[in-house]
Protein backbone atom coordinates (compact mmCIF):
# COMPACT_ATOMS: atom_id res chain seq x y z
CA UNK A 1 0.00 0.00 0.00
CA UNK A 2 1.07 3.58 -0.53
CA UNK A 3 2.10 5.86 2.30
CA UNK A 4 2.15 9.64 2.65
CA UNK A 5 4.60 10.11 5.52
CA UNK A 6 6.99 7.16 5.26
CA UNK A 7 8.94 5.28 2.62
CA UNK A 8 9.14 1.49 2.57
CA UNK A 9 11.85 -0.28 0.61
CA UNK A 10 11.94 -4.07 0.44
CA UNK A 11 15.24 -5.67 -0.53
CA UNK A 12 14.75 -9.32 0.47
CA UNK A 13 15.65 -10.54 2.99
CA UNK A 14 15.49 -7.07 4.63
CA UNK A 15 13.27 -4.01 4.48
CA UNK A 16 13.83 -0.36 5.34
CA UNK A 17 11.15 1.96 6.73
CA UNK A 18 12.08 5.65 6.49
CA UNK A 19 10.23 8.46 8.25
CA UNK A 20 9.69 11.07 5.55
CA UNK A 21 8.61 14.44 6.96
CA UNK A 22 11.88 16.37 6.57
CA UNK A 23 10.27 19.84 6.76
CA UNK A 24 9.15 19.15 10.36
CA UNK A 25 12.16 17.00 11.36
CA UNK A 26 10.07 13.82 11.08
CA UNK A 27 7.66 14.94 13.81
CA UNK A 28 5.62 11.96 14.96
CA UNK A 29 2.01 12.81 14.26
CA UNK A 30 -0.77 10.21 14.72
CA UNK A 31 -0.76 9.75 10.94
CA UNK A 32 2.94 8.88 10.97
CA UNK A 33 2.45 6.45 13.85
CA UNK A 34 -0.40 4.78 12.00
CA UNK A 35 1.62 4.39 8.82
CA UNK A 36 4.64 2.93 10.62
CA UNK A 37 2.38 0.48 12.45
CA UNK A 38 0.68 -0.53 9.20
CA UNK A 39 3.99 -0.98 7.39
CA UNK A 40 5.42 -3.14 10.15
CA UNK A 41 2.27 -5.26 10.08
CA UNK A 42 2.78 -5.87 6.37
CA UNK A 43 6.48 -6.64 6.81
CA UNK A 44 5.76 -9.05 9.63
CA UNK A 45 3.44 -10.98 7.32
CA UNK A 46 5.91 -10.91 4.41
CA UNK A 47 7.96 -14.13 4.44
CA UNK A 48 10.56 -12.58 2.12
CA UNK A 49 11.51 -10.13 4.90
CA UNK A 50 13.46 -11.48 7.87
CA UNK A 51 14.75 -8.22 9.42
CA UNK A 52 13.99 -4.52 9.13
CA UNK A 53 15.65 -1.14 9.57
CA UNK A 54 13.81 1.93 10.84
CA UNK A 55 15.39 5.29 10.06
CA UNK A 56 14.64 8.95 9.59
CA UNK A 57 17.15 9.31 6.80
CA UNK A 58 20.63 10.87 6.69
CA UNK A 59 19.93 14.07 8.66
CA UNK A 60 17.46 13.44 11.47
CA UNK A 61 15.74 10.45 13.05
CA UNK A 62 12.77 12.17 14.68
CA UNK A 63 12.75 15.35 16.74
CA UNK A 64 9.75 14.20 18.76
CA UNK A 65 5.99 14.39 18.67
CA UNK A 66 4.10 16.93 16.61
CA UNK A 67 3.86 19.69 19.25
CA UNK A 68 1.66 21.93 17.11
CA UNK A 69 -0.90 19.13 17.11
CA UNK A 70 -0.41 18.15 20.78
CA UNK A 71 -0.71 21.72 22.09
CA UNK A 72 -4.41 21.72 21.21
CA UNK A 73 -5.20 18.42 22.94
CA UNK A 74 -7.00 17.94 26.25
CA UNK A 75 -6.50 15.06 28.68
CA UNK A 76 -9.64 13.42 27.32
CA UNK A 77 -8.42 13.88 23.74
CA UNK A 78 -5.17 12.13 24.65
CA UNK A 79 -6.97 9.27 26.37
CA UNK A 80 -9.33 8.70 23.46
CA UNK A 81 -6.72 8.93 20.71
CA UNK A 82 -4.21 6.82 22.72
CA UNK A 83 -1.39 8.26 20.66
CA UNK A 84 1.50 6.57 22.46
CA UNK A 85 -0.36 3.28 22.75
CA UNK A 86 -0.46 3.10 18.97
CA UNK A 87 3.26 2.27 18.96
CA UNK A 88 2.45 -1.25 20.23
CA UNK A 89 2.98 -2.88 16.77
CA UNK A 90 6.55 -1.53 16.78
CA UNK A 91 7.37 -2.83 20.25
CA UNK A 92 5.68 -6.13 19.38
CA UNK A 93 7.31 -6.60 15.95
CA UNK A 94 8.42 -10.25 15.91
CA UNK A 95 11.37 -9.87 13.52
CA UNK A 96 14.65 -8.09 14.31
CA UNK A 97 14.21 -4.31 14.06
CA UNK A 98 17.23 -2.02 13.92
CA UNK A 99 17.09 1.73 14.43
CA UNK A 100 19.49 3.75 12.26
CA UNK A 101 19.74 7.09 14.07
CA UNK A 102 21.21 10.23 12.57
CA UNK A 103 20.85 13.72 14.02
CA UNK A 104 18.20 14.21 16.67
CA UNK A 105 16.21 11.39 18.27
CA UNK A 106 14.28 13.35 20.87
CA UNK A 107 11.12 12.74 22.87
CA UNK A 108 8.95 10.28 21.01
CA UNK A 109 11.75 9.86 18.48
CA UNK A 110 14.08 8.61 21.19
CA UNK A 111 11.38 6.34 22.57
CA UNK A 112 10.81 4.84 19.12
CA UNK A 113 14.52 4.08 18.82
CA UNK A 114 14.46 2.45 22.26
CA UNK A 115 11.61 0.17 21.14
CA UNK A 116 13.88 -1.30 18.47
CA UNK A 117 16.12 -4.30 19.14
CA UNK A 118 19.40 -2.65 18.21
CA UNK A 119 20.44 0.96 17.64
CA UNK A 120 23.13 2.12 15.21
CA UNK A 121 23.88 5.81 15.73
CA UNK A 122 25.76 8.27 13.59
CA UNK A 123 28.56 10.07 15.43
CA UNK A 124 26.63 13.35 15.40
CA UNK A 125 23.40 11.85 16.79
CA UNK A 126 21.77 13.18 19.94
CA UNK A 127 19.27 11.19 22.00
CA UNK A 128 17.10 12.61 24.75
CA UNK A 129 13.76 13.21 26.46
CA UNK A 130 13.07 16.96 26.59
CA UNK A 131 9.39 16.56 27.52
CA UNK A 132 9.87 18.13 30.95
CA UNK A 133 10.55 21.45 29.21
CA UNK A 134 7.02 21.31 27.80
CA UNK A 135 5.37 20.57 31.12
CA UNK A 136 4.85 16.86 30.41
CA UNK A 137 6.80 13.61 30.72
CA UNK A 138 7.66 10.89 28.19
CA UNK A 139 4.58 8.85 27.34
CA UNK A 140 5.83 6.09 25.04
CA UNK A 141 8.18 4.24 27.35
CA UNK A 142 11.01 6.68 27.99
CA UNK A 143 10.68 6.65 31.79
CA UNK A 144 10.72 2.84 31.76
CA UNK A 145 13.24 1.87 29.09
CA UNK A 146 15.98 4.35 30.07
CA UNK A 147 16.35 3.10 33.68
CA UNK A 148 16.16 -0.53 32.59
CA UNK A 149 19.15 0.01 30.33
CA UNK A 150 21.16 2.91 31.71
CA UNK A 151 20.17 2.81 35.39
CA UNK A 152 18.18 5.03 37.76
CA UNK A 153 20.52 7.98 38.08
CA UNK A 154 21.18 8.36 34.35
CA UNK A 155 17.46 8.10 33.68
CA UNK A 156 16.76 10.77 36.28
CA UNK A 157 19.29 13.07 34.65
CA UNK A 158 17.80 12.56 31.20
CA UNK A 159 14.18 12.94 32.36
CA UNK A 160 14.62 15.83 34.78
CA UNK A 161 17.04 18.02 32.84
CA UNK A 162 15.66 17.31 29.37
CA UNK A 163 19.22 17.53 28.03
CA UNK A 164 20.18 15.12 25.22
CA UNK A 165 23.19 12.81 25.35
CA UNK A 166 25.70 12.34 22.58
CA UNK A 167 25.90 9.16 20.53
CA UNK A 168 29.18 8.28 22.22
CA UNK A 169 27.76 8.66 25.72
CA UNK A 170 24.68 6.66 24.70
CA UNK A 171 27.04 3.91 23.55
CA UNK A 172 28.91 3.98 26.87
CA UNK A 173 25.59 3.72 28.72
CA UNK A 174 24.51 0.69 26.69
CA UNK A 175 21.69 2.57 24.94
CA UNK A 176 23.37 2.36 21.51
CA UNK A 177 25.05 -0.71 19.98
CA UNK A 178 27.36 1.02 17.53
CA UNK A 179 28.52 4.55 16.77
CA UNK A 180 29.63 5.06 13.17
CA UNK A 181 30.34 8.00 10.86
CA UNK A 182 26.99 9.62 10.11
CA UNK A 183 27.21 8.94 6.39
CA UNK A 184 27.50 5.20 7.11
CA UNK A 185 24.71 4.82 9.66
CA UNK A 186 21.99 3.46 7.42
CA UNK A 187 24.30 1.15 5.48
CA UNK A 188 25.78 -0.31 8.67
CA UNK A 189 22.26 -0.89 10.01
CA UNK A 190 21.32 -2.65 6.77
CA UNK A 191 24.45 -4.78 6.96
CA UNK A 192 23.54 -5.90 10.45
CA UNK A 193 19.98 -6.57 9.31
CA UNK A 194 21.30 -8.83 6.54
CA UNK A 195 23.48 -10.69 9.03
CA UNK A 196 20.46 -11.31 11.26
CA UNK A 197 18.32 -12.26 8.28
CA UNK A 198 20.76 -15.08 7.49
CA UNK A 199 20.20 -16.64 10.91
CA UNK A 200 17.50 -19.26 11.65
CA UNK A 201 14.29 -17.16 11.78
CA UNK A 202 12.53 -19.18 14.46
CA UNK A 203 15.56 -19.16 16.75
CA UNK A 204 15.96 -15.40 16.24
CA UNK A 205 12.30 -14.80 17.01
CA UNK A 206 12.31 -16.86 20.19
CA UNK A 207 15.64 -15.41 21.35
CA UNK A 208 14.15 -11.93 20.96
CA UNK A 209 11.03 -12.93 22.92
CA UNK A 210 13.13 -14.43 25.71
CA UNK A 211 15.31 -11.33 26.08
CA UNK A 212 12.26 -9.05 26.18
CA UNK A 213 10.71 -11.27 28.85
CA UNK A 214 13.69 -10.46 31.09
CA UNK A 215 12.42 -6.87 31.32
CA UNK A 216 8.89 -7.86 32.22
CA UNK A 217 9.00 -10.93 34.46
CA UNK A 218 10.78 -12.40 37.50
CA UNK A 219 13.89 -14.46 36.81
CA UNK A 220 12.08 -17.76 37.38
CA UNK A 221 9.42 -16.91 34.80
CA UNK A 222 11.99 -15.72 32.29
CA UNK A 223 14.01 -18.90 32.71
CA UNK A 224 10.88 -20.98 32.16
CA UNK A 225 10.18 -19.15 28.88
CA UNK A 226 13.79 -19.60 27.79
CA UNK A 227 13.76 -23.33 28.64
CA UNK A 228 10.52 -24.02 26.76
CA UNK A 229 11.74 -22.15 23.69
CA UNK A 230 15.07 -23.99 23.82
CA UNK A 231 13.30 -27.36 23.86
CA UNK A 232 10.81 -26.32 21.17
CA UNK A 233 13.53 -25.42 18.69
CA UNK A 234 14.67 -29.05 18.62
CA UNK A 235 11.46 -29.76 16.71
CA UNK A 236 12.45 -27.43 13.85
CA UNK A 237 14.13 -28.20 10.54
CA UNK A 238 16.45 -25.24 11.08
CA UNK A 239 17.87 -26.84 14.24
CA UNK A 240 18.74 -29.99 12.30
CA UNK A 241 20.23 -27.94 9.46
CA UNK A 242 22.22 -25.72 11.82
CA UNK A 243 23.80 -28.59 13.72
CA UNK A 244 24.49 -30.68 10.63
CA UNK A 245 26.03 -27.66 8.90
CA UNK A 246 28.29 -27.10 11.92
CA UNK A 247 29.42 -30.73 11.95
CA UNK A 248 29.94 -30.73 8.18
CA UNK A 249 31.86 -27.43 8.33
CA UNK A 250 29.57 -25.60 5.92
CA UNK A 251 27.27 -22.60 6.06
CA UNK A 252 23.71 -23.41 7.08
CA UNK A 253 20.72 -22.58 4.90
CA UNK A 254 17.72 -21.75 7.03
CA UNK A 255 14.08 -21.76 5.93
CA UNK A 256 12.23 -20.79 9.07
CA UNK A 257 10.68 -24.21 9.52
Amino acid sequence: MGYEHILVEIEPPIATVTLNRPKVLNALSPAVIGEVAAALGELEADDSVRAAVLTGGPKVFAAGADIQDMAKQTAVDQLLRDQTGRWAPLAGFKKPLIAAVNGYALGGGCEVALMCDLIVAGDTARLGQPEVNLGIIPGAGGTQRWPRTAGKHVAMEVMLTGAPVTAQRAYELGIVNKVVPAEMTIEVAKRIARELAAKPPLAVRLAKEAVLKAFEAPLSEGLAVERKSFYFLFATEDQKEGMHAFLEKRKGVFKGR
